[in-house]
């Protein structure tokens, strides 16, 4: 098709990734520029615009009102004042630009997508890469009063309805089906799951895991309440208590949630061997994982962590890394065959035990079922292919739309 002229919109710092979702954005712009379309970058202040632009090819217009950030002070506060003021950037370039289409990462850019759908008359497409606000179920209500968050959860989940978005990507199945029951059109969603990157999580020959002496369980990604809450900690108590010599690595920003875990670890297994090694980037992370004998993704139940396709599933897989799973819909949907994934009960005791099953397996199992589930995430789930497959459906919803 003919190159056309993009908004690219988000509320995370483009490059290097912060973690959870960011990673995605990277991939999905080098393949519009690849195909010839000009990207117009919209996004929070970076450390070093000339080299993004020159490393990507895109034009930049960077939001400089205030910080924004995964960490920033007042977060949610900023989130929920950023898409009014992200909106008003774009349409200022849009006076002397003319934009072709708009595409949004995630919710809190989904709301801005919306509005420029109404005041440039341009098709807009939609990435959820979460069920953001309701992850926001298991945070503690002092944070996220209950009557709050379910107002919240019906505005995002209607985003795409209310604003007749010519297209919607998301991270799940499940997601997908929330979506196409409020109306919006299930023709017009295009489930692209989470993916990785196969140059960086390459599958680790020669690493040895199960019959350990000194089993090592790491968790990585944002930390946030939902990821380690009190599920995390009856894990950690459960397996600690058979396996007292674990090393429990979490891999990422000490947030407040982690430092509550933290203390009470401190306070009630206080010969637990804990390890947080703060933020990594992104590229770094597999040299933090490389000696790990199970991977726990041990999510709090709600419809967001069900609607979650967890980038540590995939990171772990990659890898060869054994992995244990609270059972969340849309991570049961795709590991259900591949015996390397194990999953809980939404309990803690359970995950842990199931964790500990790891440890005295044999090598040579390990080692042949997690061959198997790496070759599987490099086919299907490199961000090389979700980008692919991405950009195919806006290049042909974009051309049916010209010819309508």
């Amino acid at each position: 098709m003919q190159p056309i002229c993009i908004a690219f919109l988000t509320h995370e710092p483009f490059y290097p990734p912060s973690g959870g979702g960011s990673a995605e954005a990277i991939y999905l712009v080098e393949e519009l520029v690849q195909r010839g379309h000009q990207v117009h970058l919209f996004c929070p202040k970076l450390a070093e615009p000339e080299m993004v632009r020159k490393k990507f090819g895109v034009q930049l217009h960077e939001f400089t009102t205030w910080e924004m950030g995964r960490y920033t002070k007042l977060r949610n506060f900023k989130y929920l004042l950023y898409p009014s003021f992200l909106q008003r950037l774009v349409e200022r370039k849009a006076r002397k630009i003319k934009f072709d289409a708009v595409l949004s990462q995630h919710a809190i850019s989904a709301v801005a997508a919306g509005g420029l759908k109404r005041s440039l008359g341009v098709p807009v497409f939609m990435n959820f890469l979460d069920y953001l606000t309701a992850f926001m179920e298991t945070w503690p209500a002092y944070i996220a009063p209950r009557p709050v968050v379910a107002s919240l959860m019906k505005f995002e989940l209607k985003l795409p309805k209310r604003n007749n978005a010519d297209g919607v990507f998301t991270v799940s199945d499940t997601l997908a089906d929330l979506f196409a029951e409020t109306g919006y059109p299930r023709e017009k969603i295009l489930p692209i799951y989470y993916g990785y990157d196969s140059a960086i999580f390459k599958y680790q020959e020669g690493i040895a895991r199960g019959s350990a002496k000194a089993p090592v369980v790491t968790m990585h990604g944002s930390l946030d309440f939902h990821h380690v809450g009190g599920i995390a900690f009856d894990a950690v108590r459960t397996i600690f208590q058979s396996r007292p010599e674990t090393v429990f690595r979490f891999v990422g920003h000490r947030t407040a949630a982690m430092e509550k875990f933290l203390n009470r670890a401190q306070a009630e297994i206080p010969a637990a061997k804990i390890e947080s090694t703060g933020f990594v980037a992104y590229q770094d992370v597999p040299k933090h994982l490389a000696a790990a004998s199970v991977g726990i993704i041990p999510y709090e139940e709600s419809i967001g962590t069900h609607c979650a396709f967890a980038a540590k599933a995939v990171e772990y897989a990659a890898l060869g890394i054994p992995l244990v799973s609270t059972p969340l819909r849309s991570v049961q949907r795709y590991f259900h065959d591949l015996p390397l994934v194990r999953f809980s009960e939404f309990n803690g005791a359970d995950l842990g035990r199931k964790a500990v099953s790891w440890f005295d397996e044999s090598p040579e199992v390990i080692a042949k079922l997690g061959k198997t589930a790496s070759d599987r995430v490099r086919a299907d789930l490199d961000w090389r292919a979700i980008s692919r497959k991405a950009i195919d459906f806006l290049e042909q919803t974009y051309a049916q739309g010209k010819r309508a």
